[in-house]
């Protein structure tokens, strides 16, 4: 569509500024001042399909923003030396031949911290796009029985 294209008013041509404001004999009428224009719709109908998209597309992006924030925020507490505090705590307390100090020291590594907010990522993935797909089709039953969500729209 090039851009001289318009498209006409909704409602036709009273609906226009020029011809709102006269009457048929070219005066102006007593409304001169036309408000916005209102649309009353329902939203009786979702596409299942199209939710599953759209959901799966936004949650693989959170996903990838917990992958970074799990990534930054380790970075951040290793620089603030968070990590070796609490080993040097740890091996205070316990042995250092100890399977706990082991197991902390392991759990407190960055490939851990990376692998757990992956898997935390994919099982957001696959649970928010099944929700948001089961909760497109719920809606479609409600819509059925109550009629849907009704919307007024105005025309600035």
């Amino acid at each position: 569509m090039s851009q001289s294209e318009s498209f006409p008013p909704v409602g036709g041509d009273s609906a226009s500024p020029s011809a709102a404001g006269k009457s048929g004999n070219g005066k102006k009428s007593a409304k001169t001042i036309a408000g916005p224009r209102r649309v009353r719709l329902a939203l009786t109908r979702v596409d299942p399909w199209s939710i599953m998209k759209v959901s799966f597309m936004l949650s693989v992006a959170v996903g990838i923003m917990i992958v970074v924030a799990a990534i930054f925020v380790w970075l951040m507490l290793d620089a603030l030396h968070v990590f070796s505090t609490i080993k040097e705590l740890a091996s205070t307390i316990m042995e250092s031949e100890n399977n706990a100090y082991s197991a902390l020291v392991e759990y407190l590594a960055f490939k851990r911290a990376v692998s757990m907010a992956i898997i935390i990522g994919v099982v957001n993935v696959a649970l928010t796009t099944a929700l948001s797909t089961v909760m497109a089709f719920l809606y479609n039953l409600t819509a059925t029985l109550v009629g849907g969500v009704h919307l007024t729209l105005a025309d600035e």
